[in-house]
């Protein structure tokens, strides 16, 4: 711990901060502050008052699991940290006193701590790290700061902040059977595969497959002749699949209920090699010598290939998926032996150099990224007919 977080008075700086404190707050001697800072602002701050000896005590909660927790900002930074600011909850910091500096943008805090928050802290530590302490973007994290010297009722906050669970999209998916049918997809290819059906069930170790992962890879290679069936406003931009994950799951989960019947059909039959496709680039060792820098090396090899890079690709083979003429045959994908995977790399490192200006987030969520890539996948799907 650096000597600034141990010192009486701490620097927190913002880049937005209101003064919110109710009447009954002031009435009580609190004051409450909130906004928004850089993710920098609160890599130093102690989490001591996050009294963990009574979350243990409290009765009729239950703690998510940190592991769970954990994956999920890890991905975020990873793959969207333009979307962090948003997608996490932020972070809750008592402290003893507070003056604010609204022209230099810092809040001096007197003995300050974190109470809701330390595994994003650990993340983000670790996400500075990983790019030796500068980071390529510097992500902004939401924070709330509770002024108060009364001890019994900063152990009171810690308890309520670290046990208001919520019912995540995928657990109310999984209980109504909405993802039986799609493990049973995956499972014959991948007999051993189980779906993750609740915020409960983790992803590490390969335990559960991601399955909001997987129907995100799905609506990217999903044809445009079945996405005009969804009725969206342009089927050939696939922007939402890599940025909107909640959206794909919500459509999936209307396909379930309402249908159209071939289009759910086609989702099914496509699961596995989707899912397949999706590990493959993931770690294509095609990528060798691109000099892409955000990709994963080990030792010269290619590890992890950001997702931003890799949807654009996926969708381009959308081109190639077809069931034919026979409607009983299932949906596949048909990619043309003259199509080398070089070509779509080397058209895939153009757009990201050019297009998105060597920003992996920028590339996942730009339509010309996609449209590039999907252009040459079209010319050899019309070749080959």
């Amino acid at each position: 711990m650096t000597s600034s977080a141990k010192a009486k008075d701490y620097p927190f700086h913002y880049v937005t901060c209101r003064h919110i404190s109710a009447p009954e707050d002031e009435e009580q001697g609190r004051k409450i502050y909130t906004g928004h800072a850089p993710t920098s602002s609160v890599l130093d701050l102690e989490d001591n008052e996050n009294v963990r000896e009574y979350l243990v005590d409290a009765k009729g909660k239950q703690k998510r699991s940190p592991t769970l927790v954990h994956q999920a900002i890890r991905k975020t930074l990873r793959d969207t940290p333009d979307q962090f600011s948003v997608l996490n909850s932020g972070m809750v910091i008592v402290a003893r006193g507070a003056v604010v500096d609204d022209k230099a943008k810092v809040i001096h805090l007197t003995r300050p701590s974190i109470i809701n928050g330390s595994q994003t802290q650990g993340e983000l530590k670790r996400y500075f790290e990983g790019f030796n302490g500068e980071p390529e973007m510097v992500p902004n994290i939401k924070f709330e700061i509770i002024v108060t010297d009364d001890d019994d009722l900063i152990a009171e906050i810690s308890i309520a902040r670290n046990f208001q669970n919520d019912v995540r999209a995928i657990s109310i998916a999984g209980r109504r059977g909405q993802l039986d049918d799609l493990e049973a997809a995956i499972q014959k290819r991948l007999p051993d595969a189980k779906l993750r059906k609740s915020e409960t069930d983790l992803t590490v170790d390969g335990e559960y497959l991601d399955t909001e992962k997987l129907i995100q890879v799905i609506f990217a290679l999903l044809p445009e002749s079945m996405m005009k069936k969804l009725d969206q406003a342009d089927p050939s931009n696939k922007v939402f699949t890599y940025s909107q994950k909640t959206r794909c799951l919500k459509l999936f989960q209307r396909l379930v209920e309402n249908g159209p019947h071939e289009v759910y059909q086609c989702c099914l039959d496509l699961a596995p090699v989707a899912w397949s496709m999706y590990e493959a680039w993931k770690a294509h060792q095609g990528f060798r010598g691109t000099r892409i820098r955000s990709i994963e090396r080990e030792d010269g090899a290619i590890v992890e290939v950001p997702d931003g890079v890799i949807f654009p690709i996926l969708a381009a083979h959308s081109a190639f998926v077809s069931r034919g003429k026979d409607k009983d045959k299932a949906w596949m994908v048909n990619k043309p032996k003259v199509l080398a995977d070089a070509e779509l790399i080397t058209a895939a490192k153009q757009a990201y150099m050019d297009i998105a200006g060597h920003n992996p987030q920028s590339m996942g969520k730009s339509k010309a990224c996609y449209s590039t890539l999907l252009t040459i996948t079209n010319i050899y799907a019309k070749l080959s007919m």
